[in-house]
């Protein structure tokens, strides 16, 4: 398990009709603020802030087919013009487990990154796929 220093950050919080609103500068527009999207938010600056890892090479919450659903992943770096990493973010009260790492395989067929990371906020994994088998990072890979 890897544990995130979260960077500080000034996100743009804004109240509205009684709910909170964040700004997210990826996808350019104000979402909601949830618990995940919380998670989502942090995980994204320490992506940028820390690993430095290219935000014009980052994309968030994009549509894919798997078989004939249509399902959004959280957060999808790119590297050399391919999909690297995937991150599949959880609220921090749902315990991080085989269905969530199931949920982020699914996404990991479809688009065949080489790192999988899960995280729920307070914890986190990162795995490296190789055809040879899936293995558990210490750390998440430099960029």
């Amino acid at each position: 398990m890897i544990r995130i220093p979260y960077p500080k950050y000034d996100f743009r919080i804004k109240e509205e009709e009684g709910r909170e609103w964040i700004f997210d500068s990826f996808r350019k527009q104000w979402v909601r603020l949830t618990p995940e999207e919380w998670v989502r938010q942090n995980t994204l600056q320490y992506l940028i802030q820390t690993k430095q890892y290219p935000p014009a090479l980052i994309a968030v919450e994009k549509e894919i087919r798997v078989g004939e659903l249509r399902k959004r992943f959280d957060i999808l770096v790119y590297k050399n013009a391919v999909p690297w990493l995937i991150v599949e973010c959880k609220e921090m009260n749902v315990t991080i487990g085989e269905a969530a790492l199931r949920q982020a395989l699914t996404y990991h067929s479809q688009l065949g990154t080489e790192h999988l990371v899960i995280t729920n906020g307070k914890e986190t994994y990162c795995y490296a796929i190789q055809e040879s088998g899936i293995t558990e990072s210490p750390e998440l890979p430099a960029f």
